[in-house]
């Protein structure tokens, strides 16, 4: 597999067309939310065939709400395990927080505190999921701006909740970088401290800096230097991976997105290229 097999983008309506059409944009995979594209039919149905045709796809998901006190939701796991099958998807990625509360969907993700009940209430929760699914999922470090009763260390909570449950993680290299500066703690040693052998996928965003601070994970910037030196240093530690750039709003000019692609190939194909080439 050559580095440019690695990098990935979003596929958004709002730039699917353009993405099927032109050769702006050469992304090796596309990832898209499965909540929005179950059940779709008519035209969108058609473009995201078509897209399937032409990419291999991974799947983030926005609302299992791993870390929530309600029941899982069996009906929409089945949906999502027909869908990854149907589309043949090897990565069904997730976030690890809770985003229902007696079913109100909430904006914002909210932490999970990082504490022992919370870690088995999870583990058994992954585990109904995965048994559903017949495979993995894959779960996100997410950013946090405050922790809640917390009764031990965030990479010790990540590392609990992976061991015991045989879930993946996707590593969220922006979201280390705005938890190491709010929480002014070192993002590398961070790093170090997370069982690295299981990511199975990679996000890479931008951000706003609000103040001196405070930065927000918005996904709505282009990334930024410190972002991209940490990326590197992750590359260098872990196995190849797909490695998704987040572009949610604010989309630029598509040979901007292009060239934010190949600057993560640049460093990639430095420590990747080389091993893994019949991969």
């Amino acid at each position: 597999m050559h580095s440019h097999q690695y990098t990935g983008l979003g596929f958004r309506k709002d730039f699917a067309e353009d993405l099927l059409s032109s050769d702006v944009l050469k992304p090796s995979f596309i990832e898209l939310a499965p909540e929005n594209w179950i059940g779709m039919g008519g035209y969108w149905k058609k473009q995201l065939d078509k897209a399937a045709e032409k990419f291999p796809i991974t799947c983030h998901g926005l609302s299992l709400s791993i870390g929530s006190p309600d029941e899982i939701d069996v009906s929409f796991v089945k949906q999502v395990k027909k869908f990854l099958d149907h589309y043949k998807i090897k990565v069904y990625s997730e976030h690890l927080s809770y985003s229902k509360c007696d079913n109100a969907h909430l904006y914002d993700l909210l932490p999970i505190p990082f504490r022992m009940d919370a870690v088995r209430h999870i583990v058994e929760r992954i585990k109904q999921v995965q048994d559903i699914l017949e495979r993995p999922i894959v779960l996100e470090n997410v950013s946090y701006y405050t922790s809640v009763a917390a009764e031990m260390k965030e990479h010790e909570f990540i590392s609990a909740i992976v061991n015991d449950s045989g879930c993946d993680m996707l590593l969220d290299v922006n979201n280390v970088y705005v938890n190491a500066f709010n929480h002014q703690y070192d993002a590398k040693e961070f790093l170090s401290k997370l069982p690295l052998d299981k990511v199975a996928y990679v996000h890479v965003a931008g951000h706003e800096q609000v103040s001196d601070t405070l930065i927000i994970d918005t996904h709505g910037q282009a990334v930024i230097d410190p972002v991209f030196e940490l990326f590197e240093h992750v590359v260098g530690l872990i196995k190849p991976v797909p490695v998704l750039l987040e572009r949610d709003f604010n989309i630029p000019e598509l040979s901007e997105l292009q060239s934010e692609l190949d600057r993560m190939n640049g460093i990639i194909s430095k420590k990747w290229q080389v091993q893994h080439a019949s991969a």
